[in-house]
C-alpha cells in the first residue's frame, strides 16, 4: 500500500504501484484536445520500457500524437458491492513511432488491434507524470483488488 493519503482521504499510490497496475491491464482511455475539444478514446496498449504504446489508424489519436500535444490516459477498477477501487492517470506526450528499429521493436510487443480498421502506426505515450489514487470502502478493511 501506498501508506499516504490526500486531502479527500484517497490513499495515493507510489508510482510504483501505479506501473505494476499499469503492466497489469491493457485497456485504458486516450483523452486528447483536439481544436480545443476534448475527446476520449478506449485504447488497448502494452508498457515498454516505462512508456505505453497503442496502435491506431489515420485519426483524431493519430493527430494528436503528430502534432506534439500533451495527452493522458486513465486506467481504473472498481468493486461496487465493497466501494472500493483504483485509478491512474498517466500524463505524457505523444510522438508516432516512426524509426525503422523502433518500429521493428513495436510490432514485436504483444499487441493486436482488439476493433475493426486498419490499425497500423504505433503510437508511444511518454510519460511526464504518473498518478494513483486507491479508495477503500468504509469500514471495509484490505484493499482493491483488479
Amino acid at each position: 500500500m501506498g501508506g499516504s493519503f490526500d486531502r479527500s482521504g484517497l490513499e495515493v499510490l507510489s508510482e510504483a504501484e501505479c506501473w505494476r497496475f499499469l503492466e497489469s491491464h491493457h485497456i485504458g482511455r486516450l483523452a486528447v484536445s483536439i481544436a480545443g475539444q476534448p475527446e476520449v478514446f478506449p485504447i488497448n496498449y502494452v508498457v515498454d520500457d516505462r512508456t505505453i504504446v497503442f496502435l491506431t489508424a489515420e485519426g483524431t489519436k493519430l493527430a494528436a500524437a503528430l502534432l506534439g500535444r500533451a495527452v493522458a490516459m486513465e486506467i481504473d477498477a472498481a468493486d461496487p458491492m465493497f466501494h472500493t477501487g483504483w485509478s491512474v492517470v498517466v500524463r505524457a506526450h505523444a510522438e508516432e513511432i516512426e524509426r525503422l528499429e523502433e518500429l521493428m521493436a513495436a510490432q514485436e510487443l504483444p499487441l493486436r488491434p482488439w476493433g475493426p480498421g486498419d490499425k497500423r502506426r504505433y503510437v508511444r505515450l511518454v510519460p511526464t507524470a504518473v498518478t494513483g489514487r486507491r479508495i477503500v470502502g468504509a469500514g471495509v478493511t484490505g484493499r482493491a483488488t483488479a
